[in-house]
């Protein structure tokens, strides 16, 4: 207790000397005639645009073997139908997050689609105090953002910045409602730029940030220091579960570019392209014969699909897309995914030094996939590549090697795993991939497959 008492009273004396009228007298209010900066006007007009969001809502919560039977749970127990067996249960949550207010005409609010997600009510708080019911405009799970609307008067909007300006070193603002604390402000830097491989949201380019972000954040602003919004404060790395000095926001040109999907059509509609790729390294570069390109190398087109009609092989180097230097693969899968389907892409490519303009209609995912399986019923969902290497047993072989099969192909239920090598189709061989593809188009009802598995040998029966 005496050391408790001891540094109370170390406490009490440094909160006098910081507070003494003397020694605040002698803080410059001015410095060469200007007043001390301050983040005071800016915020004047930023923070009224910020919100508080309040869901709450019901999920689906697993049966706990040691909980107390599911007929005493009342009004919790969405589930009960006498007799059966209970396996899941309905949980109430509630949820705290934040908001931007981004268009004050029609009451549009943005936020992150985790905030709100499963909610059946959600409330939103102004900093002025009045409470609205917010009703979901859209939700794109893939990307983090969602849209809200409220019907109310005098609301206060942000403007957006063009974040692709933002440069490491920046001051930023976030504010928002941490742990529920309303109108929160804190301050830092761009720490980093483009951050696409943390693997939290389906699509990633994120803006790292330093200015102290805890839970209730996620969905408020990031601003620069002339008020204007530069990201959605999103997530943090906090291995402690509190703060850290490293915050996630997703840049405002990804936000504008879905929330206006939202809005006009209530969801993003996104196509594919059937391609894969991976960022061109300097070793890559180098083995290309392409000594400082930078860009995404591509690695695999699908058959039929967007990327091979528009004359994409294997080996290109994605330059630009839409004017857009590409350096990283996070960017064109971006690029690619935060677009309807049907909407058309430049690409520049190089292809053996030489430089390419191409261009690509993204598809409709449902629609490519049922022309795809009209067109190839028997190997649809199958990713293969032409093999030539000896194998133990056997000697030289050359055939088809399965990659990958989705659990619901024709293959996959035929028996079909990946690393199987197909050697011959229908009895006939099957060296390459044009010569099985050829012997599946011969055939209507059933595809008579042997592959090599490990040490063995097999036939297989695929059916459409």
């Amino acid at each position: 207790m005496r050391a408790i008492k001891h540094l109370l009273s170390l406490a009490l004396a440094i909160s006098v000397v910081v507070l003494s009228p003397i020694a605040l007298a002698k803080l410059p209010t001015k410095v060469n005639g200007q007043n001390m900066p301050s983040l005071a006007p800016m915020l004047k007009h930023a923070t009224p645009a910020i919100v508080n969001i309040y869901a709450q809502g019901k999920v689906k919560a697993p049966e706990n073997p040691f909980s107390e039977p599911p007929a005493s749970r009342g009004k919790d127990n969405d589930d009960d139908d006498g007799d059966a067996p209970q396996r899941n249960y309905s949980k109430q949550f509630e949820s705290f997050g934040s908001g931007v207010i981004v268009d004050a005409h029609n009451g549009y609010i943005i936020t992150n689609a985790h905030v709100i997600t499963q909610a059946r009510q959600i409330t939103v708080t102004l900093k002025d105090g009045r409470r609205f019911k917010a009703k979901v405009k859209g939700v794109d799970l893939a990307s983090d953002i969602a849209v809200l609307q409220i019907k109310a008067q005098n609301l206060t909007s942000i403007p957006f910045a063009n974040s692709d300006k933002l440069e490491v070193g920046d001051f930023v603002v976030a504010i928002g409602s941490p742990f529920g604390l309303n109108q929160t402000v804190t301050s830092g830097i761009v720490s980093a730029l483009q951050r696409d491989d943390l693997q939290i949201e389906g699509y990633e380019d994120f803006i790292q940030t330093d200015a102290p972000i805890n839970p209730g954040n996620s969905g408020g602003a990031l601003v620069n220091l002339q008020g204007q919004f530069v990201g959605m404060n999103t997530a943090i790395l906090a291995p402690s579960g509190g703060n850290v000095g490293i915050g996630f926001a997703i840049p405002a040109d990804m936000v504008k570019n879905v929330m206006n999907q939202l809005i006009k059509y209530g969801s993003i509609g996104r196509g594919i392209a059937g391609v894969m790729i991976q960022t061109l390294t300097p070793e890559l570069a180098t083995a290309f014969h392409a000594n400082g390109a930078s860009g995404a190398v591509v690695t695999s087109v699908r058959p039929g699909s967007p990327a091979a009609q528009a004359g994409l092989k294997t080996g290109d180097i994605i330059e630009k897309i839409n004017g857009l230097n590409i350096k990283r693969a996070g960017q064109v899968k971006n690029s690619i995914g935060l677009v309807r389907a049907g909407s058309h892409i430049n690409l520049e490519v190089m292809r053996n030094n030489k430089m390419l303009a191409l261009k690509l209609t993204t598809a409709d995912p449902s629609a490519f996939k049922k022309d795809m399986e009209s067109h190839n019923p028997f190997l649809y969902g199958v990713v293969m590549r032409n093999f030539d290497a000896q194998v133990p047993n056997f000697g030289r072989v050359t055939g088809v090697q399965i990659v990958h099969a989705n659990d619901s192909s024709p293959a996959w239920q035929a028996g079909l795993r990946p690393g199987d090598v197909i050697v011959s189709a229908n009895m006939k061989p099957a060296h390459s991939m044009e010569q099985l593809q050829t012997a599946v188009n011969n055939q209507h009802n059933e595809l008579l497959l042997n592959i090599l598995r490990g040490n063995g040998a097999a036939f297989f029966v695929v059916k459409r």
